[in-house]
């Protein structure tokens, strides 16, 4: 009798191995709050529309009348001699604002986007991947350690985090305390960047999602490194934070002045 309870003992064990989670896979990654899934045919619909969806934004951009990158010498040395930083801006401003990474990125510059571990994130997952750049899938509310450890991974390889400080879920313009961190501890100062328009579409969700019309007048401005020193114990961290988001708020008010003075 025993011998039987040892046996089935030893096959539970073994069973609950088997249902050991992968933490590496995106799925174990997604929040339990939404009941949207990868399906069939999902990626599908991906597959054949994530072709258009980048042309029709190239196609966009092409229109734009652009300004002067406002501060841009702030991020150069960054990019010229491969020095680790923690580029950040609104989620709001993702399309200007990566489409700015991607040219850096053409420059040789080693960037690595945190992008939401919700299917919604698949789609800015898989154009950062089509520009050459790294991407960790991860939230701040499901998976913040392992995203956490993975930025740590990807730092020590050269790549420096790009991060949307108030995503995935808000509140808008509020700079989360888990890039602060990340920086913290990874010795890196944070790149504060914001972008404006001077007419765009703005998407009826938490954090007013902007899309530029064409012929746009737009900006795009970078802010001086916002250093967060590692003496800085964690319960004063929040001053730290506050500073660096009105850093980014400034750069945004400046590309707001930008647009609208020609």
């Amino acid at each position: 009798m025993a011998n039987d309870e040892d046996s089935k003992a030893r096959g539970q064990q073994r069973a609950d191995g088997d249902k050991r989670v992968d933490f590496n896979s995106v799925e174990s990654r997604r929040s339990s709050a939404s009941k949207r899934e990868m399906t069939r045919s999902r990626r599908i619909y991906y597959a054949l529309g994530l072709p258009v969806l980048r042309a029709l934004l190239r196609l966009l951009s092409i229109t734009y009348r652009e300004q002067p990158i406002i501060g841009e010498a702030h991020i150069l040395p960054f990019i010229r001699e491969n020095r680790l930083c923690a580029p950040s801006y609104w989620h709001q401003h993702h399309i200007l604002c990566s489409t700015q990474v991607r040219r850096w990125v053409q420059q040789g510059f080693k960037a690595c986007f945190l992008v939401s571990g919700s299917v919604d994130g698949e789609v800015p997952a898989r154009i950062a991947r089509s520009w050459g750049a790294e991407v960790i899938r991860g939230s701040a509310n499901q998976s913040g350690a392992l995203a956490l450890r993975d930025m740590q991974g990807m730092m020590k390889r050269g790549y420096s985090i790009i991060t949307t400080a108030d995503g995935p879920r808000g509140p808008k313009y509020e700079f989360k305390a888990g890039t602060v961190l990340m920086a913290r501890i990874a010795g890196v100062p944070v790149i504060p960047i914001a972008c404006a328009a001077d007419r765009a579409w703005y998407l009826k969700r938490w954090d007013d999602f902007m899309i530029p019309k064409p012929f746009a007048r737009v900006c795009v401005g970078v802010g001086a490194p916002c250093e967060v020193p590692k003496s800085v114990p964690l319960d004063a961290i929040e001053p730290v934070r506050q500073s660096i988001q009105e850093a980014v708020m400034s750069v945004m008010r400046d590309c707001e002045n930008a647009v609208k003075t020609r």
